[in-house]
């Protein structure tokens, strides 16, 4: 180990040897509490189809209109802005769907915030589950579309650094909301015939830190109802909902004008965002020139919103998928080496899953990952707790010469080489926000204030996402755990 590695491993261990003896017991948990409500799905895959796919849907807003009264603070950019208008109102959508197979169902829910932590996911799974109106359900997995628009549903965008930005009767508020929400959508459940197709995105998507690689697809699930009512739509897509830069009316960016756009052309129709991997940073086009404001935001968030929108009527090679849906999820625990994550959940900012390690000077964050196919063999879904750097996907990761570190990836399999299924994509952000999830041999931090300043390596290259990830071996966990459910339900 040379000098600057341990430096940069010491500083971080005095930094973890000041603050985690000092934490009451009641900041940790368990892995078996934290999983507590997350039902696991199937423990083996099968492909005998269902006589008939059945699908629900359900929406609520969950604005706050008191806003003139009390503080809201807007969550993606800078801390301290308050809220004080609304271009377009935040949604919870959920979807419901069941094979008929007898298992069980799957609800798949979209939030118009920044990020939510597994522990608020699951008070949300809690409310719906004890409701009493739920029939047999195999799964419940609910995702953040990323907006940098909405309220702070994580703690990190308060007044203070040390303050948390969550309002407490708001996501009460929230939570119950989005419990609703799923329980309309299981009430709401129609037959009808489920249909994927796909297109790429061509020239409108950035990747702001190399290497710059992105998936391009834009998926599309159509469910089409017996009874000829409106179609429902699930759509994902990898980008940064972040088109209006810094700002203080509240909208869910161009998530809200993609789902307007289909609404719109289809009148009783309905439709459901869900991001895609966004890490590395994978935003849209003229990104930076959102990030210098020097470009009409608002204009470009809109028309970028309702080109993705056309882009997903216009999609024509569908197929009809057989009524088969098989999905399984696991815990899973991650190093906590971001003392400043751990500094925040100390000071009751954020609220994430943390438990001890065998070692005092050690803290793990408790999370979750899932995999999902969708008909025989056809679509892979991998639900993923954060923003996940594409290349961990696809594999395309920087070389031995040009990674920070000067290493080549190490990893086994990458997810796309995990599964045979035709069609594949990520849902990022799922059931957990644990930040950028970056591959290893790319992984540097800030030899003085590791986690606290960024770093800059010998190509003067910043890397800003590690001060916002859980540690270099979040990815490899992530990968291997969803490698061995893959395996382990053949």
């Amino acid at each position: 180990m040379n000098f600057k590695d341990r430096f940069t491993k010491n500083g971080v261990s005095a930094l973890t040897k000041l603050i985690l003896p000092t934490m009451p017991k009641k900041c940790f948990t368990t892995q078996e509490n934290s999983d507590r409500f997350m039902l696991r799905g199937d423990e083996k895959f099968s492909y005998e189809p269902g006589k008939k796919w059945s699908c629900g849907f359900a929406k609520t807003t969950f604005t706050p209109d008191d806003y003139s009264k009390k503080t809201y603070y807007i969550a993606g950019y800078d801390s301290n802005n308050p809220m004080k208008g609304v271009l377009d109102d935040l949604y919870v959508r959920v979807i419901y769907l069941d094979d008929n197979r007898g298992n069980g169902g799957v609800f798949l829910c979209a939030i118009d915030c920044v990020g939510m932590s597994r522990n608020d996911i699951n008070d949300i799974r809690k409310y719906a589950l004890e409701s009493g109106r739920l029939g047999k359900i195999k799964s419940i997995n609910i995702s953040s579309t990323h907006t940098h628009a909405g309220i702070d549903t994580q703690g990190l965008w308060g007044e203070k650094i040390y303050k948390s930005g969550k309002d407490k009767a708001f996501m009460n508020n929230l939570k119950i909301k989005a419990a609703r929400a799923i329980v309309d959508a299981y009430e709401n459940r129609k037959d009808g015939s489920l249909f994927m197709g796909y297109t790429s995105v061509e020239d409108m998507q950035a990747d702001v830190r190399t290497p710059e690689t992105f998936d391009k697809n834009l998926t599309r699930l159509r469910f089409s109802p017996d009874d000829k009512s409106g179609d429902i739509y699930i759509i994902n897509f990898a980008s940064h909902a972040e088109l209006l830069g810094t700002t203080s009316l509240i909208s869910a960016d161009f998530p809200a004008y993609l789902i307007n756009e289909i609404e719109k052309h289809n009148p009783g129709s309905n439709a459901v965002f869900f991001n895609g991997a966004v890490g590395g940073m994978i935003s849209a086009k003229e990104i930076k020139k959102i990030y210098r404001d020097s470009i009409d935001c608002k204009a470009y968030m809109k028309e970028f919103g309702s080109k993705l929108g056309s882009l997903t009527l216009s999609i024509v090679n569908e197929k009809e998928l057989k009524p088969i849906l098989n999905i399984k999820s696991e815990g899973i625990s991650v190093p906590g080496d971001n003392i400043v994550l751990i500094l925040a959940r100390y000071l009751k900012v954020l609220n994430n899953d943390i438990g001890r390690t065998d070692k005092r000077s050690k803290v793990c964050i408790y999370s979750e990952v899932g995999y999902m196919e969708l008909g025989a063999k056809d679509v892979a879904t991998f639900l993923i707790p954060g923003e996940l750097f594409p290349e961990l996907y696809n594999g395309e990761f920087l070389s031995e010469k040009n990674s920070a570190n000067h290493r080549k990836a190490s990893y086994k399999k990458v997810l796309s080489e995990m599964t045979d299924c035709k069609h594949k994509f990520v849902i990022g952000l799922c059931n957990d926000e644990l930040g950028y999830i970056v591959p290893e041999n790319d992984f540097l931090i800030n030899d003085v204030l590791p986690y606290i300043n960024k770093a800059t390596d010998d190509m003067e290259r910043d890397h800003y996402e590690e001060t916002n990830s859980t540690g270099p071996e979040t990815a490899k966990i992530i990968l291997d755990e969803t490698e061995r459910i893959i395996e382990s339900v053949k």
